[in-house]
């Protein structure tokens, strides 16, 4: 499995690190001292990306809307198909929080 790749002491603690963060508040403060701004708003727009191919928008109208390549397209929607259903699950449960 690909994850497995990642597991290490080092990302363990990146990850509790994200995990303790209460509030959007504290992760705005925790991404803007952990990376750059175009770093967090590439992770950002690979989120955008998942979410309009999974409600079926062309590669021509994601590319218009988000800047994202077709690369980043491809990739991400290789992960949606393939992937461990991270974008799923993360999809799913913003979905539900955006709904109450």
């Amino acid at each position: 499995m690909q994850i497995d790749k990642l597991r290490g002491k080092s990302l363990d603690q990146l990850f509790y690190a994200i995990l303790s963060l209460k509030d959007i508040e504290e992760c705005y403060r925790f991404f803007d001292d952990l990376a750059t701004v175009n770093e967090i708003q590439s992770l950002a727009q690979r989120l955008e990306v998942a979410r309009m191919l999974r409600e079926g928008y062309t590669y021509h109208k994601i590319e218009t809307e988000t800047g994202a390549s077709t690369a980043t397209i491809s990739r991400v929607k290789r992960c949606l198909n393939y992937g461990n259903d991270g974008y799923q699950m993360t999809l799913d449960r913003v979905h539900e929080k955006e709904a109450k």
